[in-house]
């Protein structure tokens, strides 16, 4: 696990750069956000949301984000299957979930999480900013 950790700071600090960079960057962030659900680590989660995505969860919910987080149904994830990155936007395809991800200055965070495909329609996601 450690080593997991020290591969995702190194990458998530790559946040710019060439498009794999910004690949790798955005699926570490994206590994760091479903390991932190995993783990029910919400308070670690609630730190990789964006922060528009993150006051949306609590005004919906009415509740501080790791609580309001708790009572969200994401789905259990399992490895990477894509990942998308254009300019400040990414999309991480995992076994099970979606994640849309925006580069901020801090890093990538996840805009929108619990995303599946809808025909001939947007993404629906459990977790979104406004």
């Amino acid at each position: 696990m450690c080593g997991l950790l020290s591969v995702v700071a190194v990458l998530g600090a790559a946040g710019c750069g060439a498009p794999a960079e910004r690949q790798d960057a955005a699926a570490a962030a994206g590994v760091a956000f479903e390991a932190a659900i995993t783990s029910q680590d919400r308070a670690r989660a609630c730190e990789l949301l964006a922060p528009q995505t993150r006051q949306q969860l609590e005004q919906d919910e009415r509740k501080g984000c790791p609580t309001a987080l708790a009572s969200q149904e994401l789905p259990t994830t399992h490895g990477i299957r894509k990942v998308e990155a254009y300019g400040r936007q990414a999309m991480v395809r995992m076994d099970g979930d979606t994640l849309f991800l925006s580069l901020f200055t801090a890093g990538w965070k996840v805009v929108a999480a619990g995303c599946t495909p809808r025909s001939d329609q947007p993404y629906h996601c459990t977790i979104k900013g406004a």
